[in-house]
């Protein structure tokens, strides 16, 4: 494939330098940019197709985290939940390119679901859990606007960055395992493979097969492997309970069976069911570590995945200037706003936008395309719910993993780095909180330049943080010391 190479000043003029505008083209073209880009309508609508393709999973994945019980020992219905993640990626990315008019798609960030499902619910209830997410992309969205974004992505040390996103991949990777079967909690010991050391059932080996196979289907480089997996898991799924070689009620999620038609209206029961307020037994405090929590897990790959994929889309110049780009920043930050009033979770720029990149695209057009799919996938719900959990928990896992891969970029040898980056990984998985984590490695990081007299390097931004997280760890005992409980 052929990309035409784009000068700095080529992105200038897009950036709406004011460039005089050829004859004969057409409106779309125009309003895309798609010809001052290099592009053609056929690349941007087969690049958002290939973004498409490679981003479906989250239809399946987001359902499956997000299937726990909060405070009050409520659960949230399926298709509810596979039609507001469906609602929300297509709204969000729909922004994203007629606004940013740049090939980025969004979707529920697992990270920050993750959070959701894992501390959140559990403390209150879960349109509660939904009002810290519009929280949260509200307090993203000021930071856009007031230009503290990027001053406190600088200020955090390059090698926590990479940390947090190899923590939260083992978290959600632990998720994956758990919610397969594959680990257990054991009697006598943390955690065990299968519930007795061993593994048990049929569901659970097709989760090992399905996981195993995306990962064969990565090495050799296949387009949307994850997909892939997750449809050939399913039909074998399908196969075995239709010759009832399986026993339905192994399966987590139900038996994976068509129920009725396979296409319905879309389920928005749980559209706009959020609260604000209600939190005297959590405490204003913790309220304020969750949303704190949910602003770092979904602030950290957003920008970086916006510049990386522009840059593979040479729409950004080597200072990483691009068209659209405090637009497309603060459509992420709306994202978490969005999700929460959908009832899906903050919506965050998906790496794999680069995928539709790759196949060609450049401009806001192939966000489009993308978004139109997600918005088709409202009416085939019934579908989407064939997906056994124990089938979507592979790509869980396989996500974890491609997270891990950051840390190729951490200096092992340096100890100031490789210690609060150590902390950071194996706390969040270890303790079940991402707080946790994040914590522990900005308290280490702090402790350790200052024990190296390096105290000039860690800055104002660092301190304050760790103040905060010091807080945090000794909250139970300050609160018995002031007598709060």
């Amino acid at each position: 494939m052929t990309q035409q190479s784009l000068e700095p000043k080529t992105v200038a003029e897009d950036a709406g330098e004011g460039t005089l505008v050829p004859a004969g083209r057409s409106w779309l073209d125009r309003y895309f940019h798609i010809s001052k880009r290099g592009s053609t309508v056929a690349r941007e609508v087969r690049g958002g197709v290939t973004t498409f393709m490679a981003m479906a999973y989250i239809l399946l994945l987001n359902p499956l985290i997000l299937s726990g019980k909060d405070a009050a020992g409520d659960t949230l219905a399926q298709k509810a939940l596979i039609t507001a993640t469906a609602f929300a990626a297509a709204f969000t990315t729909l922004l994203m390119g007629f606004f940013g008019k740049v090939p980025l798609a969004l979707a529920a960030g697992l990270s920050v679901s993750g959070v959701l499902a894992s501390q959140v619910a559990p403390q209150m209830t879960w349109p509660q859990a939904m009002g810290m997410c519009v929280m949260y992309g509200v307090v993203i969205m000021l930071l856009v606007v007031t230009g503290l974004r990027e001053m406190i992505m600088n200020a955090i040390p390059l090698a926590l960055k990479h940390a947090i996103t190899m923590g939260i991949g083992l978290f959600i990777a632990l998720i994956g395992f758990y919610k397969a079967g594959f680990v257990h909690q054991g009697e006598g010991t943390p955690v065990t493979l299968g519930p007795t050391g061993e593994l048990a059932g049929w569901p659970v080996l097709l989760f090992a097969a399905t996981l195993l196979a995306i990962f064969m289907l990565q090495a050799r480089g296949v387009p949307g492997a994850i997909l892939i997996g997750i449809v050939g898991g399913t039909v074998l799924a399908v196969a075995l309970n239709a010759f009832d070689v399986i026993d339905p009620k192994q399966w987590a999620s139900g038996a994976p069976e068509l129920q009725g038609s396979a296409v319905s209206m879309p389920d928005f029961s749980i559209f706009g069911d959020v609260e604000f307020g209600g939190w005297g037994e959590v405490g204003a405090m913790t309220v304020g570590m969750i949303v704190f929590t949910l602003v770092l897990a979904g602030f950290f790959d957003a920008m970086a995945t916006i510049i990386g994929v522009g840059t593979e889309a040479r729409l950004a110049d080597d200072k990483g200037r691009m068209p659209g780009l405090s637009k497309a920043l603060f459509i992420d930050g709306a994202g978490g706003a969005i999700g929460g009033v959908s009832g899906a979770s903050g919506q965050t720029v998906f790496v794999e936008s680069a995928t539709g990149v790759g196949e060609g695209a450049r401009t806001g057009l192939s966000s489009v395309v993308t978004g139109l799919f997600f918005a088709a996938c409202l009416f085939f719900t019934p579908l989407t719910a064939i997906v056994p959990g124990e089938v979507a928990a592979a790509a869980l896992v396989v996500i974890g993993a491609m997270m891990m891969m950051n840390a190729r970029h951490v200096d092992w040898g340096n100890r100031a780095t490789a210690i609060p980056v150590f902390l950071t990984v194996v706390i969040m998985p270890f303790t079940y909180s991402i707080t946790a984590g994040v914590a522990a490695g900005v308290i280490s990081y702090v402790a350790i330049k200052t024990a190296q007299g390096k105290v000039r390097e860690i800055g104002a931004f660092m301190w304050a943080l760790t103040v905060i997280f010091l807080v945090f760890f000794a909250l139970n005992p300050i609160e018995s010391w002031l007598g709060v409980h």
